[in-house]
C-alpha cells in the first residue's frame, strides 16, 4: 500500500506532469549560490545547478519536472539537480521527476540529502541484457562523507549509483522497485549502508529463466571496507551481488542483519574475498549464498532456507546437489569458515561444495574450512561435498535430511567429537612473515592461540602442501612464487583458522627498470593517430624485490595496446645471451568490466637491428586467464623463457642479437576505454 498511496498523491496533485501527452520544453536552468527555499507546491520544468559551497536547497515539497514519459525511456532526458566540484551543501525537500538523472552530484563532500524524492526518473524495465547507462534516482561521482537519508529513488533504472564514493552514511532511503541496481557501488569504501529499502531490483519479464543483470545491490570493482546493517533486499534479480568480471575484488565488507530472501536466482551471490556475513536471512531464492571464488569468507548465523524449491525460484540446477542453502561451487574458496547456520527446507544441500569440476579437482579444491555448530535440517542433504580439501566438520546438527550427507574424494576430512569441556571454539592467533626468501628458512607461530575453557590445543600447518604440526614450525620454501599457508586450531571438539597469502621471493643482484627509475620510462599506444594516450610512470616502495616496484597507469587509454619502455631512449647495453629467461613480478587492478584482452603480457627484447617478441601462447592472456584466485589481489610471478616454449611464443623481427639488448618493452590490452 505504502508504494500504491505515492502513486496516487502524485497523480492528485500533478495531473499535468502525469497526463500530459507531451510535455512543454524546460525552461533556463535555476543556478543557486546562496540558500534558496522554492515555493511550497510549486511545479517547475527546469533544472537546478547548484554552483556554490555551504549552500542549502530546501525544496518546500516543490516538483522539478523533467521531459520523461512513463514507459518511453527514450524521453527522458537532461539532470534535474546537479552539482560538481562544491562541498557542504544540503539539498531537502525536494521533487525531482522524469530527467535522465534526478541528481547528479561530482567531486564533493560533506553533503547532506535529506527527505527528497527522486524517484521515476529514466527507466527502462524492457532493458536487454547489459550494463546501461548510469541513470536514474541519485548518480554520484566522488562524493565523500557525506549523509544521504530518508531520500526516496525507486522506480528507476538505477536508484543510488555511487562511483568513487568513500566515508558516506546512506541511513533510511527507500531505493526499491528499480530495472537495473537499487544500489550499485563501484570503487566506493568504507561507508555505511543502514536500514535502507532495496528490495524489487529486477528486470525480469514473465516466465523468464534469467532475470538478466539486475540485482537490488551490486558491489563491484574495489569497493572496500562497507558495512551493510538491516537492509531490505528482498525480491531482486539477486539480492546481494558482489561481482569481479574484471578481476579486481571487493574485500572486508561486512554484512548484518540484512533480509535478501526471495531473489530470482541467488539472495547472495559473491565472487570476492575477505568478506563476512552475520545473521543474514538468504530464503526463498534459487540458492540462498552462492559463493563461488569467495575465499577467506566467513558465514556465522545466517539461515537459508527453501531455496530451490519447484513453486518458488529454482533457476540454474547444478549437477549432483541440485539447489542449496549455501553452496561455494564454480571457483575457488579457501580458508573459509560457516559457522551456526540454519540451513532448511532447501529443494538440494544445505551445504554445498565442489572442487574444479571440469578436472575433477585436479586443477583446484575446496580447501582449508571450519564447518561447525550449523543446524541443517530438512534438506535434501545435510552436507554434500565433492573433491574438498582439508575440511574440519564440528558440532554440526542433522535432522530430516532425506540422503544424509554426501562427501566424495574429500581429502584430509576431519571429524571432531565431543571433548571434556569444550563447549566453545578455540581463538587462532597466527603471526606469519609478509615476505619469504626461497631457500631462506622462515618461522611459523601459533603460541598467541587460546581456548575459553583453557582446553589443551592441537595445531596442524598447510605450508604450501608440506603438513606441520605444532604451536612454532620453521619452514624453507625451495622456489620463488605464491604459496597458501594455512592453520588449524582444535581443542579436540572445535576449531578455528588463520591463514596468509604468502609471496615467496628470489635475492637477485640487480633489477632494471624499476628501482627508482620512473622517469626512465617512455610509452606508445597501437592506433593511437592523435596521440592522446598517456602513460604515467611512478616509483611505489610496496615491491616483493628489490626497494621499489614500478606502479605504471594508462589514463587516457586509447583502447588499444599500452606499451611501456625502459628504456625511453633505447640506448641501454645489456647482454643477455647467457641468460635464459626474463623474469617479473605483476599485480594489476583493470576497472573496464571485461577486463583484459588479447595475448599478454606482450614482451619485446630491442636487440642490435631486431626485436624478440615473447607472448603467451594459445592467445592467452595471464592476468585474465589467471594461475591461481588469489593472483586477483596479489602479486603473480611471471617467468619467459627466452628462446620460447610451449607456454611462450618466440618470434623475431630483423637481425636480433642479445648480447646487444637495447631496451625492453611491456604490452597489455583491455576491454573498454
Amino acid at each position: 500500500m505504502r508504494i500504491l498511496t505515492r502513486v496516487i498523491g502524485l497523480l492528485f496533485l500533478f495531473p499535468s506532469a502525469a497526463l500530459t501527452a507531451q510535455a512543454p520544453a524546460l525552461g533556463p536552468p535555476l543556478v543557486i549560490t546562496r540558500d534558496t527555499k522554492l515555493p511550497a507546491g510549486a511545479v517547475l520544468r527546469r533544472r537546478v545547478v547548484i554552483a556554490a559551497d555551504f549552500v542549502t536547497l530546501d525544496g518546500g515539497g516543490a516538483l522539478l519536472q523533467g521531459p520523461g514519459e512513463a514507459g518511453k525511456p527514450a524521453t527522458f532526458a537532461g539532470t534535474g539537480v546537479s552539482a560538481e566540484g562544491c562541498k557542504g551543501i544540503t539539498i531537502r525537500n525536494l521533487r525531482v521527476r522524469g530527467f535522465l538523472k534526478g541528481l547528479e552530484g561530482r567531486d564533493g563532500r560533506d553533503w547532506l540529502l535529506e527527505g527528497n524524492d527522486f524517484s521515476e526518473n529514466y527507466d527502462d524495465p524492457a532493458f536487454g541484457w547489459g550494463e546501461g547507462k548510469r541513470a536514474g534516482g541519485m548518480i554520484l561521482t566522488r562524493i565523500a562523507s557525506s549523509v544521504l537519508r530518508g531520500n526516496l529513488a525507486g522506480r528507476n533504472w538505477n536508484g543510488l549509483d555511487m562511483r568513487e564514493c568513500d566515508g558516506n552514511l546512506v541511513e533510511g532511503n527507500d531505493l526499491s522497485h528499480c530495472s537495473n541496481v537499487c544500489l550499485k557501488l563501484w570503487r566506493s569504501r568504507r561507508n555505511r549502508i543502514l536500514k535502507n529499502d532495496l528490495s524489487f531490483g529486477i528486470r525480469c519479464k514473465k516466465g523468464e529463466t534469467h532475470a538478466r543483470d539486475s540485482t537490488c545491490l551490486l558491489i563491484e570493482t574495489g569497493s572496500d571496507g562497507n558495512f551493510f546493517y538491516r537492509n531490505e533486499i528482498t525480491h531482486g534479480g539477486d539480492g546481494i551481488f558482489i561481482r569481479a568480471l574484471n578481476k579486481w575484488v571487493s574485500r572486508w565488507n561486512v554484512f548484518v542483519e540484512n533480509d535478501c530472501s526471495f531473489a530470482h536466482n541467488n539472495c547472495v551471490e559473491s565472487w570476492c574475498p575477505d568478506n563476512t556475513f552475520i545473521r543474514n536471512k538468504a530464503n526463498h531464492g534459487s540458492y540462498g549464498f552462492w559463493l563461488g571464488g569467495s575465499d577467506h569468507t566467513t558465514l556465522i548465523g545466517n539461515e537459508a532456507a527453501f531455496n530451490g524449491l519447484p513453486e518458488g525460484n529454482h533457476n540454474a540446477p547444478q549437477p549432483g546437489f541440485g539447489f542449496g542453502g549455501i553452496v561455494l561451487v564454480g571457483g575457488p574458496s579457501s580458508h573459509s569458515r560457516i559457522e551456526g547456520n540454519f540451513c532448511h527446507d532447501n529443494n538440494g544441500a544445505g551445504i554445498a561444495f565442489r572442487g574444479d569440476d571440469a578436472t575433477k579437482g585436479k586443477k583446484w579444491r575446496t580447501y582449508h574450512w571450519v564447518v561447525q555448530d550449523n543446524r541443517l535440517e530438512n534438506n535434501k542433504w545435510g552436507i554434500w561435498g565433492r573433491w574438498g580439501d582439508w575440511i574440519v566438520l564440528a558440532g554440526n546438527r542433522f535432522s530430516g535430511n532425506g540422503k544424509g550427507n554426501h562427501l566424495e574424494d574429500v581429502t584430509r576430512l576431519v571429524r571432531l567429537g565431543k571433548a571434556r569441556g569444550a563447549g566453545r571454539a578455540p581463538l587462532a592467533s597466527a603471526r606469519f612473515p609478509m615476505r619469504v626468501l626461497a631457500g631462506r628458512p622462515a618461522l611459523f607461530s601459533a603460541a598467541e592461540s587460546r581456548d575459553p575453557a583453557g582446553l589443551p590445543l592441537h595445531f596442524f600447518w598447510d605450508l604450501g602442501g608440506t603438513a606441520r604440526e605444532g604451536a612454532k614450525v620453521t619452514h624453507v620454501f625451495p622456489r620463488p612464487g605464491f604459496y597458501r599457508v594455512g592453520l588449524t586450531v582444535t581443542n579436540g571438539a572445535r576449531a578455528d583458522l588463520a591463514f596468509r597469502d604468502l609471496v615467496v621471493t628470489e635475492r637477485v643482484d640487480r633489477e632494471f627498470g624499476t628501482e627508482g627509475e620512473a622517469g626512465k620510462w617512455g610509452f606508445s599506444f597501437q592506433n593511437d593517430p592523435g596521440h592522446k594516450g598517456r602513460i604515467r610512470f611512478s616509483d611505489e616502495r610496496s615491491g616483493v624485490v628489490g626497494r621499489f616496484c614500478l606502479k605504471l597507469t594508462p589514463d587516457p587509454y586509447m583502447g588499444a595496446y599500452a606499451t611501456a619502455v625502459f628504456p625511453a631512449s633505447k640506448d641501454a647495453s645489456w647482454d643477455l645471451s647467457g641468460k635464459k629467461g626474463l623474469t617479473f613480478w605483476v599485480k594489476a587492478r583493470n576497472p573496464n568490466l571485461g577486463g583484459f584482452q588479447e595475448p599478454g603480457p606482450v614482451v619485446r627484447l630491442f636487440c642490435g637491428n631486431g626485436v624478440v617478441r615473447l607472448r603467451p601462447s594459445k592467445r592467452r592472456n595471464l592476468l585474465f586467464s589467471l594461475p591461481y584466485s588469489e593472483a586477483r589481489w596479489t602479486w603473480m610471478r611471471i617467468a619467459m623463457p627466452l628462446g620460447g616454449s610451449k607456454e611462450w611464443e618466440r618470434d623475431v623481427e630483423g637481425k636480433a642479437d642479445l648480447g646487444r639488448v637495447r631496451a625492453v618493452s611491456l604490452s597489455l590490452d583491455s576491454w573498454g576505454g
